[in-house]
């Protein structure tokens, strides 16, 4: 069974960075499509922030982060990173990477099949 684990959470400053990381077991990371998607307080659905295909394809960023995040993957390590850059107070949310084999990097929850408990990052103004 697929488990992630997210860590690197916690309280930043605006204008400051912070890379969150996502651990992967119980299967072939390779064989996996992974996102990372997140969630602010008081938001019932999960925004999509961006994706790499199975294939190692990464997909397009979405537009309130795009320039100030960046997501790699590195396969042998079984991880995947969420750098975070110029961080404002609207990206306090709790951060969550997924995963779907064979996944295509799609920007809907419903395809990814494993999810991660999530990581509360909060940036103070």
């Amino acid at each position: 069974q697929v488990q992630l684990v997210e860590s690197g959470g916690g309280l930043v400053q605006a204008g400051g960075s912070r890379r969150l990381t996502c651990g992967f077991s119980g299967g072939i990371m390779s064989a996996h499509g992974m996102a990372w998607f997140r969630q602010a307080p008081g938001k019932e659905r999960r925004e999509f922030l961006g994706a790499f295909t199975w294939t190692g394809d990464r997909t397009d960023y979405a537009n309130s982060v795009k320039g100030r995040f960046t997501i790699s993957r590195d396969n042998a390590k079984n991880t995947m990173y969420l750098q975070m850059n110029s961080l404002v107070p609207e990206d306090t949310a709790v951060y969550y990477c997924a995963a779907a084999q064979w996944g295509s990097g799609s920007s809907s929850e419903a395809h990814y099949h494993y999810w991660g408990q999530g990581s509360r990052v909060t940036v103070s103004s």
